[in-house]
């Protein structure tokens, strides 16, 4: 009989969710094993062999681990709600000139739903997965900071989890280094885990080519969307691209044109297929407009601006920032220039190693003059 409760552990039949799981076990929980089919690659129209987390074979490796720790383990098929809300999220933003983030979507709108479901249906009192990322209570509210291993942090993807989803959660891994989880695997017999490789593309793209897979989602798209104009920031025309969902904010290779100066996509005009093209100066923006905000740490910052370091995408180390909350949009300040702000990703804020909140980036720009933080902050506060 556990000593801790029934704990349902989302694995994908790779190292970390697997060690997770281990883990609880060994630490007298009753786990139950739940692996998610969230994509048939048969569908996605690519050549390449599958792999990542809705394989055959993970879903196999998931089951052994279950089985060798003598603990049940079920796969459920969400691939129908993952598709009606993360797929056609994902073609609706390209082809609104934005940039999406469809993992962070899946982790927060998809995957976490679906656990608690099965969760409740098994009388699992919280559920557990491999991510990278710390939990605690604090003033009456369930805050994410980041993992210990700066290295594979994941706290940028979990901002979006509601409070009452938080209150269920457990994440095993967060206070070890990636390492110490290879060595745990290892010591324990586990050593195909080790050195069965990680997989870092998005799951229903496994070729990385998702300007190919648009085009075969979206019926006749490359003839809607040919022959567009890349314009300088002034207007002045300087060739023509293949259409403006085929382009990303910051991107730099693949377009085709040559002006005497490396040139990166700055702004995409879905309304007239312009696709602006500037130097690295010009990417730069030191403001931006966050929608759908989850907050985190705190309920809210209405009339209550702070300092953070905010992240515009996973990779990014961070900006240090005044954001100000107006109603459920932020208004985001950067002391200095940051490169390469796309409308569509997420935008999460952090002080210190905490979570304060997160939500999706609608527009960037830049404000007229010099920011002083020290006196905006006095004046508001």
């Amino acid at each position: 009989m556990s000593t801790k409760g029934r704990v349902l552990v989302a694995m994908s039949g790779g190292i970390d969710s697997s060690v997770a799981a281990v883990m609880l076990h060994e630490q007298g929980y009753e786990v139950i094993g739940m692996t998610m089919k969230t994509w048939d690659y048969a569908s996605s129209g690519s050549s390449k062999k599958e792999t990542g987390c809705c394989s055959l074979d993970s879903i196999n490796d998931a089951r052994n681990i279950a089985v060798n720790l003598g603990f049940p383990h079920y796969i459920i098929d969400i691939r129908e709600e993952f598709g009606d809300y993360v797929i056609n999220h994902f073609t609706d933003e390209y082809l609104a000139g934005r940039t999406p983030n469809p993992c962070v979507l899946c982790n927060t709108h998809i995957k976490w739903d679906a656990l608690l479901r099965r969760a409740d249906q098994l009388g699992c009192e919280f559920i557990a997965t491999g991510h990278y990322a710390n939990i605690r209570e604090e003033n009456g509210r369930y805050v994410i900071s980041k993992g210990l291993d700066e290295n594979k942090d994941q706290s940028y993807a979990l901002w979006g989890i509601s409070q009452k989803s938080l209150s269920r959660t457990i994440f095993p891994l967060g206070k070890l280094h990636k390492t110490e989880i290879r060595q745990m695997a290892l010591d324990r017999g586990f050593t195909e885990l080790v050195n069965k490789p990680e997989s870092y593309e998005i799951c229903f793209i496994p070729d990385n080519d998702y300007r190919g897979f648009l085009k075969r989602r979206v019926d006749g798209l490359e003839e809607q969307v040919a022959g567009g104009e890349f314009v300088l920031e002034d207007g002045t025309v300087v060739g023509t691209h293949e259409g403006y969902p085929f382009y990303t904010i910051g991107q730099r290779k693949g377009l085709g044109v040559a002006l005497g100066f490396p040139a990166y996509v700055t702004r995409i005009d879905k309304e007239t297929n312009r696709v602006v093209l500037g130097n690295f100066d010009e990417l730069a923006k030191n403001a931006m407009t966050v929608g759908k905000l989850t907050m985190g740490k705190y309920e809210n910052l209405i009339d209550r601006p702070i300092t953070t370091i905010t992240k515009v995408r996973y990779n990014d180390p961070g900006t240090e920032a005044i954001i100000e909350q107006e109603g459920d949009k932020m208004k985001v300040h950067f002391l200095r220039g940051v490169h390469a702000i796309a409308p569509g990703q997420a935008a999460v804020f952090y002080e210190g190693d905490d979570v304060v909140g997160g939500g999706w980036i609608e527009t960037n720009y830049n404000l007229d003059k010099e920011y002083n933080l020290d006196f905006k902050l006095n004046v508001l506060q």
